[in-house]
This record gives C-alpha cells, sequence and structure tokens, in this order.
C-alpha cells in the first residue's frame, strides 16, 4: 500500500494548484530543498499518485463549445473494459465512467456545437449493445 504523509499531501495540493510551480518553490512550501523535493515529486509520479501534469485548456477557445455528460444504456450487463473499447475511438468522447444507477455508464463529450453532438450521439447510439442513450448539456462551470 502507498504511504504518503502531510508532506506529500501539501507537495499534491500545492502542484495540484498550479503544477508549473518550480521545485525550488515548492520547496519552500513545504519546508524542503529542492533535491528532497525533487525527490518526492519523482516518488509520487513513480508510484502512480502523480498520474501527470497537464494544461487547463479553454475548450470553447478551441472550438469545442458543447459539453455533455451522456448516460449510457446496454443490453444486458457489460463490462467496463468493453465500455472503454467502445468508447476509445470516439475523440469528442474525453472521459468515461462506470456508474450505479440505472445507467451502465456515463461518458463526458465535448462538441463544437450541436449537430456536431448529434452525431456523435449517433456514433455512440449505433454501437452493438447499446439500448439507448439520455444526455444532458452542461451550461456552465460552476
Amino acid at each position: 500500500m502507498l504511504r504518503i504523509d502531510d508532506i506529500d499531501r501539501k507537495i499534491i495540493a500545492s502542484l495540484v494548484e498550479d503544477g508549473r510551480r518550480s521545485l525550488a518553490a515548492l520547496g519552500d512550501t513545504v519546508g524542503l530543498s529542492v533535491a528532497a523535493t525533487k525527490r518526492r515529486v519523482d516518488r509520487l509520479v513513480r508510484d502512480g499518485v502523480i498520474r501527470g501534469f497537464t494544461a487547463d485548456v479553454d475548450h470553447a477557445a478551441l472550438g469545442w463549445s458543447i459539453e455533455a455528460f451522456v448516460e449510457v444504456y446496454c443490453e444486458g450487463r457489460i463490462p467496463p473494459e468493453k465500455m472503454r473499447t467502445m468508447v476509445a475511438p470516439i475523440p469528442e468522447v474525453v472521459d468515461a465512467f462506470t456508474v450505479t444507477g440505472d445507467a451502465d455508464g456515463v461518458l463526458l463529450v465535448r462538441c463544437s456545437d450541436a449537430g456536431h453532438l448529434e452525431q456523435v450521439l449517433g456514433r455512440i447510439r449505433n454501437h452493438p449493445g447499446v439500448t439507448r442513450t439520455r444526455s444532458a448539456i452542461i451550461l456552465s462551470h460552476l
């Protein structure tokens, strides 16, 4: 089992707030030298606690102005790996989840406009085993 202490938690919180923070600034925040901070960050990455570093992008600025949650309902029981395989080739599906409740999965989909969303929904619905979908378009992020 992975063990993380309070210093690791402070490093993680600091990187979540600003993933570009330098090791020196990070070390100052948690009270460690640059070398000790680097060893900790490297260990957190190696152990899979930190899975990556990413940029927070304004997707609307890139032309992806519609986001929707799409509930997927399937025939019978569908294993998570089959759902993953189903949505992997659809680039508009930016995240996928298995969930409790009536739906078998929930997808986060980003599209350029309503027509594009309709096309993506058609691709999802036409996949073998999918019986229906239910969508909710995201109006704003709070």
